[in-house]
Order: structure tokens, then C-alpha cells, then sequence
């Protein structure tokens, strides 16, 4: 089972950020948003503002990439069901 989008954005915010060397405190600086904010997208909260996290994300030169997934499949129609 793969992890929540919101746990595997906090992964990647929370990686990016130490590599960067940035504490929360500059990483809301630099992103015009609150420490607060911060920690609760690297703790995975569900419910937080797109245009803020676009702007942590920019802050540590991430992009969001939205891609297709599989829905779910109806099964093919057999010769004889026709």
C-alpha cells in the first residue's frame, strides 16, 4: 500500500529542506508563510491552503506534477456476452 499523497509531500518537503540546510523558521521566511504552517505541512496535514504550499514548494525549487492515473477497470466484454 503506498503512503497518502499528504505523508509523501511532507517526506519530500521535510528532505528538501534539510538538504537545502534551511530550518522551518527560514523556510516559512523565505515562503511568506508561518512557521506554524511549516511544521503542519511536514507533519502531513490534509488540509492546507494550495497556494501556500506552492510557495513552500517554490521556496525549495519543487514542482507539483499532477499525472494520470488508472481508474478503476471494467472488465472486457467476452465474444459470447455480446
Amino acid at each position: 500500500m503506498t503512503a497518502r499523497f499528504e505523508i509523501r509531500l511532507a517526506q519530500h518537503v521535510r528532505a528538501r529542506r534539510a538538504a537545502v540546510r534551511l530550518t522551518q523558521a527560514d523556510l516559512a521566511d523565505l515562503s511568506g508563510v508561518s512557521e506554524r504552517f511549516v511544521r503542519s505541512l511536514e507533519h502531513g496535514k490534509p488540509t492546507l491552503r494550495l497556494e501556500s504550499v506552492l510557495s513552500v514548494l517554490h521556496a525549495l525549487g519543487l514542482d507539483l506534477e499532477v499525472t494520470s492515473r488508472r481508474l478503476h477497470k471494467e472488465p472486457a466484454a467476452r465474444s459470447q456476452d455480446l
